[in-house]
């Protein structure tokens, strides 16, 4: 039983009051669900490319891009000019990089052989004049030990002055407090004259080049008598 409006005799109507033809209204429909069910190649290829769009986590793929679409033939010969610039660059940096091992290994390994080079020429002729004092000593057959006590004198000065001029020199230990940083600790005696703790003797000299030690001084360290003891 029809819900819309009807006439008379049970037939429908329109809003309008006009009889309606219910076979038309029926075809109408059908033909309107056949074409809704009918194949559409367009609305399949669209179906297709949304679920190719989709990955299988149901996230959007990224649009896939070719250098032909995003770049024109101009900046592709551009980019490929740069990149040839770019590898020769590369090629020409490698080149000094290599170069410039080479001649650091080379200075490295002169330095190792010759960087004392400089104060072996110093000290030649400190050595002509210890040969000189030597060869005096020898001819006056011992003789005259004051002009070889001088001439020795003379060659010590002349060391000492050539070390000073490399930065190396004597540490004075003698009278200073001990440390170890500084001085060896050969022997220690009790002494009551010296402070505890301080270096009364040096047995061999030390020294430093610049602030690095080059030998420690060994030296005699003063210490106090324990209760009971007597100094010797």
């Amino acid at each position: 039983m029809s819900g819309g409006p009807q006439d008379e005799n049970g037939k429908p109507r329109d809003e309008d009051g006009k009889p309606l033809d219910e076979t038309e209204g029926w075809e109408s429909m059908a033909e309107e669900s056949e074409q809704g069910l009918a194949a559409n190649p367009e609305l399949e290829a669209a179906l297709r490319e949304a679920s190719e769009a989709i990955d299988e986590d149901g996230h959007v793929k990224a649009p896939e891009t070719s250098a032909s679409d995003d770049f024109s033939g101009e900046e592709i010969e551009r980019m490929a000019g740069q990149l040839v610039e770019n590898r020769d660059k590369y090629v020409r940096l490698l080149a000094d990089f290599d170069n410039f091992r080479r001649r650091a290994h080379k200075e490295r390994q002169d330095i190792i052989q010759y960087g004392h080079e400089n104060l072996v020429k110093d000290l030649l002729s400190t050595v002509d004049n210890l040969d000189r004092a030597i060869e005096h000593a020898h001819q006056s057959d011992g003789g005259d030990l004051a002009s070889l006590l001088q001439g020795v004198e003379l060659v010590q000065r002349e060391l000492y002055a050539v070390l000073a001029q490399h930065e190396v020199h004597v540490i004075n230990a003698e009278g200073s407090q001990f440390d170890p940083s500084l001085h060896e600790a050969m022997a220690q005696v009790q002494d009551d004259s010296a402070a505890a703790n301080s270096v009364i003797e040096v047995l061999q000299k030390g020294y430093q080049l610049r602030d690095r030690l080059l030998r420690p001084a060994r030296v005699v360290v003063a210490k106090t008598p324990a209760d009971g003891e007597t100094t010797e």
